[in-house]
C-alpha cells in the first residue's frame, strides 16, 4: 500500500518542527562583540562566591588573560596547599560599574573590535572594551599585568 502525502507530512512533521525551534533559539552570547561585552559584566556582577557564575564568566575571557589566570591559579594552588581554579583568582571586588551600562556598539575591524558602553542620556559616562574573535566567537581581552618570573635561589632557601 502507498503512503499518501499526509501520512509522510505527519512522521516528518516533528522533525520540521525541531528545526524550526533550533533556528528560533536566541543568538549566542558570544556571537558578536558588543553581546560578549554585555554578558561578560552580567556574569562578574553574579561571581560573588559562586563557583559556576565565576566559570561562566572565565569563559568569555582571551587565551591570554585565561592563560594568565590558569598560572596564577597553579601558583595560589602550590602556596594554598589545595587546587584553586583559573576562575577563582577573578576578584569580583576588582570588577565594579562605575556606571549601568545601557548601550553596547561596536567597531569591527576583522578579529578585533572596540565596544564602546555607555550610559543612558547625552551625558552619560561610558568606557571602551577590547574584544577579540578567537575561533569563531568573540572574546573579551582582559589586559592582566604579566607575571613576575618564579625566582630560584641558588642555596635552595637554606
Amino acid at each position: 500500500m502507498q503512503t499518501g502525502f499526509f501520512d509522510r507530512w505527519r512522521r516528518g512533521a516533528p522533525l520540521v518542527a525541531l528545526g524550526l525551534l533550533g533556528a528560533c533559539e536566541r543568538e549566542a552570547s558570544d556571537a558578536r562583540p558588543e553581546q560578549v561585552v554585555e554578558e561578560f559584566a552580567q556574569r562578574m556582577q553574579r561571581v560573588h562566591g559562586e563557583p559556576k557564575s565565576a566559570r561562566a564568566a572565565y569563559e568569555l575571557l582571551w587565551v591570554e588573560a585565561r592563560q594568565n589566570l590558569a598560572e596564577r591559579a597553579k601558583r595560589a594552588s602550590a602556596v594554598a596547599g589545595r587546587e584553586v581554579a583559573p576562575e577563582d583568582m577573578l576578584a569580583p571586588s576588582r570588577f565594579s560599574l562605575k556606571f549601568v551600562p545601557k548601550h553596547y556598539t561596536a567597531r569591527i575591524d576583522g578579529d578585533w573590535a572596540l565596544v564602546a558602553v555607555s550610559g543612558e542620556g547625552p551625558d552619560a559616562p561610558s568606557h571602551n572594551v577590547r574584544c577579540v574573535r578567537e575561533d569563531g566567537h568573540w572574546r573579551v581581552v582582559l589586559e592582566l599585568p604579566p607575571l613576575a618570573p618564579i625566582q630560584h635561589r641558588p642555596d635552595g632557601g637554606l
